[in-house]
């Protein structure tokens, strides 16, 4: 026998109920966007419009209207192009060095040893300072009078090196203190992707006899390249707009010897006044970023597609 089924005695939803229900999710979410839009999107888009204008933050006039000049100047200023060069330098430099470092670090941290997990938390206490507090803390430790590496380059050898007051020195201090900083976000990644390699891949190059070179060429790099190219592309992405721990360090100099485009921006736009090309300059540097982040990205989706490819075969 079947049961019938009242429909009617069901609560029917009204009109209003409808409406509420249809506009509740909005109405909740209005709030963040705005928030989003307000610190976000308007900023950017503000400064975009400022990019194609004359203006200057500090005087009491109406920007004018310029087109393209400010980023002609700018692509025809000898200077702009030199501290291309300059960050190019430093983050080729840094970013190398850290992959290099972070590496190594976590194949030596890979395999259980006594104490691995204190000092696997003291290799990450330098990727939590603050930027700014390592700038004045390495600014110290170069100073050629009282730093440390001063004291310790004339006792063992006799000769104290100016490291921030000379230009290739100056570079090589910053790169050497960015590396300090972030080898161990380095370290992290890659000792993640380690330790998810599958452990039975590892145990049948060992009953095959495969030597060390083979293993990591054949298994552990393959499981572990989608972090390393997220690893250089992050870093890359975060060096390449460096600006405090140079700028505490150094401030650009010796001359112009450390002043990346980070630091030329801060001067065109704070120092200069010149709002509008300091705008300009800002996009720039965000086309150059994002060009390198896709050339990352497509790298990574062939290789990837590659890899799918060969184990479908």
């Amino acid at each position: 026998m079947r049961e019938s089924f009242d429909t009617s005695s069901r609560p029917q939803m009204t009109v209003w109920q409808k409406r509420l229900d249809r506009w509740l999710p909005g109405v909740l979410l209005a709030p963040t966007g705005l928030l989003l839009f307000g610190l976000f999107i308007f900023p950017l888009l503000w400064s975009l419009g400022l990019s194609f204008y004359d203006y200057a933050a500090s005087r009491n006039r109406p920007p004018v209207f310029i087109g393209v000049d400010n980023y002609a100047a700018l692509l025809s200023d000898a200077a702009i192009w030199q501290r291309f060069a300059t960050t190019g330098a430093f983050v080729i430099g840094s970013v190398g060095l850290q992959f290099v470092v972070g590496v190594g670090l976590a194949f030596l941290l890979y395999r259980e040893f006594w104490g691995r997990k204190v000092v696997l938390s003291l290799l990450l206490v330098p990727m939590m300072m603050a930027p700014v507090a390592a700038g004045a803390f390495f600014r110290f430790i170069y100073d050629p009078s009282f730093g440390v590496i001063g004291f310790i380059t004339n006792a063992l050898f006799g000769v104290t090196i100016s490291w921030l007051e000379k230009p290739f020195p100056a570079m090589v201090a910053v790169i050497l203190t960015d590396t300090w900083m972030w080898s161990p976000f380095v370290m992290l990644l890659v000792l993640s992707g380690l330790l998810a390699v599958p452990k039975h891949l590892l145990e049948m190059a060992q009953i095959d006899r495969a030597g060390w070179w083979l293993t990591l060429r054949n298994i552990v790099f393959p499981q572990i390249k989608p972090l390393l190219m997220l690893a250089v592309l992050l870093r890359t992405m975060e060096a390449f707009k460096l600006f405090d721990t140079i700028w505490i360090m150094t401030q650009g100099g010796p001359g112009t010897a450390t002043e990346t485009l980070s630091i030329s921006l801060y001067r065109v736009g704070f120092q200069y006044y010149k709002t509008g090309r300091a705008s300009a300059l800002a996009y720039l540097m965000l086309i150059v970023v994002i060009v390198l982040s896709n050339f990352y990205l497509r790298v990574a989706m062939r290789q990837t597609s590659t890899n799918g490819g060969n184990e479908s075969v």
